[in-house]
């Protein structure tokens, strides 16, 4: 009996088939020279089963509340949707940890669903950004996938596993914690098909059956048929002596969220609604509220749309996310955290120049966007259309500082001469720094309003120097909120350091107040100190002076405020008064005791 189990393929048989590849695909010009040979080593029966690891833990123990605060930094308006999509995401990791915490790998409930998501909503309101960010945030492999394409490929299956080996990829080949990951797929409206259809539409429901095991649990092998790619792999495994176990990646942990236009759905509902509700009980919807409709779905909807029942019962989890207006348009430019402000700021300062929006022209972009009926998506080509000819021209003109006012929006060439014109280059000054200021001036504002929201994990309090210095970073770096916030948390926590520091030191307790953080934060981000230079300083100001007190007193804990640190000598000697003077009576020794 052969050592190795018949379902591995023969080595040689490997080196046959891709050379077979190369030969089709480039001729005679591409040859595999490699004397094959078996590494030495006890061969063993291999393995049809997946590997068993127990290195990958998942530690998630974040509440829903916090990730939808997250989420409101960055989304305008969709409550509903941003509430549902972050309580079964939050609930979905949770309980894996919960399980893995009790060291069982499922929950043995029989027939149990996970909470796969369907997203419903018209193109631009924010789906995929919604999943992106909760991706980001969360920390677990993530990848995305297009319905269209499973359609395009002329075939079932493949492509829907696919998505689970690039899956694996995006968790740096471990198993395990790509076990615990998200596939999100979009337009998957797309793979509906109509009734009584043949031909294509038999195609798509043959996606939608594909999807059905990997929705729920199975297993995914890692090795690909005829892939010259996989078959390397497969080459190097058997070179170094790995293990022959067949790789598999099991489905059961992986969230799959869903979303789609939908276009018609609507309607359906509708029809539905009005067959249910004929006579004097009837219900009347606003014909102008095109998304009502959407909010009484039920699975028949789906079914009728042209979705499988399987299909449709394994996304038990159903959200509808609204059109955007005008209004919201302009508010998602005004947020700190827009995108396609701060990336257009990053295009411009790529040249050398700041970018600075007025309202009235983010209006005019939202305006202009709307039109376009395309959602948050119209942004970025109106914003392209108004500033191309001052990112053409601008960067030629050594000019550094660009107000982007209504006037570059109503007439680029015009604005361009003015700004050129020696004339009005005091004028384009103030323009520019009036922006600055009002800009400063908001951010810092958004910042102290949504100062609970964006420190939570953080533990960082709130003071003015803080809220500004964010509206600082986010404007000089071209930074989302969260980010400044992020880098001022890193700054706080090297402060904190040093009172352990100068503990584990001098067997010393001191404690920076906020102002003192503050100062001490201030002098790492402008004037470039370290923490070392610090800790040198802190300690030639205060060792000695506090090292007496204790001495004299046997206190331990001293409490330092800004202005000590900017006059320590004053500090001391105001200390020694107090604590010396006021310590008198506790100093001198009873009656009945000897004196020394």
């Amino acid at each position: 009996m052969s050592p190795y189990n018949e379902n591995i393929p023969d080595p040689k048989e490997i080196e046959k088939e891709i050379g077979n590849f190369l030969n089709q695909k480039f001729g005679g010009n591409v040859k595999i020279i490699s004397p094959f040979s078996m590494p030495e080593r006890e061969k063993k029966e291999t393995k049809s089963v997946r590997t068993e690891k127990t290195s990958f833990h998942l530690n998630f123990t974040m509440k829903p509340q916090e990730l939808v605060a997250y989420l409101d930094q960055f989304i305008i308006r969709q409550e509903r949707a941003k509430a549902i999509l972050a309580t079964k995401i939050c609930t979905h990791f949770n309980r894996i940890r919960h399980l893995e915490e009790e060291g069982r790998t499922s929950s043995g409930i029989v027939g149990g669903i996970k909470n796969n998501v369907l997203m419903i909503g018209p193109t631009g309101v924010g789906k995929t950004y919604m999943v992106k960010l909760i991706a980001d945030k969360i920390g677990v492999p993530f990848v995305k996938g297009d319905a269209t394409k499973f359609t395009e490929a002329g075939y079932v299956g493949g492509n829907v596993d696919d998505l689970i080996r690039d899956l694996v990829r995006e968790a740096d080949d471990d198993i395990e914690r790509a076990e615990h990951g998200i596939v999100y797929i979009d337009e998957v409206d797309k793979i509906a098909s109509a009734s009584n259809a043949t031909g294509g539409d038999i195609s798509r429901t043959g996606v939608q059956r594909a999807l059905l095991k990997p929705m729920e649990e199975t297993d995914v092998e890692l090795k690909v048929p005829h892939d010259p790619v996989s078959m390397l792999k497969e080459m190097e495994r058997y070179q170094k002596g790995d293990s022959q176990d067949k790789q598999v990646v099991n489905t059961g942990n992986i969230l799959f969220i869903m979303s789609g236009a939908f276009g018609g759905l609507s309607d359906i509902v509708e029809k539905r609604n009005k067959k249910k509700t004929i006579g004097f009980g009837s219900t009347l919807h606003d014909p102008s509220d095109k998304n009502t409709p959407l909010k009484e779905l039920r699975t028949e909807d789906l079914v009728e749309y042209g979705f499988e029942s399987e299909f449709v019962g394994r996304l038990p989890v159903r959200t509808t996310l609204e059109p955007l207006s005008e209004e919201d348009l302009f508010q998602i430019l005004k947020n700190p955290n827009n995108p396609v402000i701060l990336s257009k700021k990053l295009d411009f300062s790529s040249y050398g120049i700041t970018l600075r929006f007025s309202d009235e022209m983010l209006k005019e972009i939202a305006r202009r966007a709307h039109l376009e009926n395309t959602g948050a998506r119209g942004l970025v080509s109106a914003i392209e259309e108004i500033l191309l000819p001052f990112e053409t021209r601008l960067p030629s003109l050594n000019i550094q500082e660009f107000p982007a006012t209504i006037e570059a929006a109503d007439d680029a060439e015009k604005t361009l001469a003015s700004m050129l014109d020696p004339a009005m280059k005091e004028t384009w000054e103030k323009r520019f720094h009036r922006l600055e200021m009002d800009e400063t001036a908001y951010l810092s504002a958004y910042i102290k309003d949504h100062w609970q929201q964006l420190t939570i994990g953080h533990l960082l309090p709130l003071t003015p120097w803080r809220a500004d210095t964010a509206a600082t970073l986010c404007i000089g770096n071209k930074i989302a909120t969260n980010r400044a916030i992020e880098v001022l948390h890193l700054h706080y926590e090297k402060v904190k350091k040093l009172e352990v520091n100068f503990f584990s030191k001098f067997g010393m307790h001191v404690l920076f107040d906020e102002e003192a953080v503050d100062f001490l934060m201030d002098q790492i981000l402008t004037a470039g100190a370290t923490s070392d230079e610090m800790f040198a300083k802190i300690a030639e100001d205060f060792e000695l002076g506090l090292a007496l007190i204790r001495e004299k007193t046997g206190k331990t804990h001293f409490f330092i405020t800004r202005e000590a640190l900017l006059a320590p000598e004053q500090f001391l000697n105001d200390l020694v008064k107090e604590e010396l003077v006021g310590k008198n009576d506790a100093i001198r020794l009873p009656a009945d005791q000897p004196k020394d």
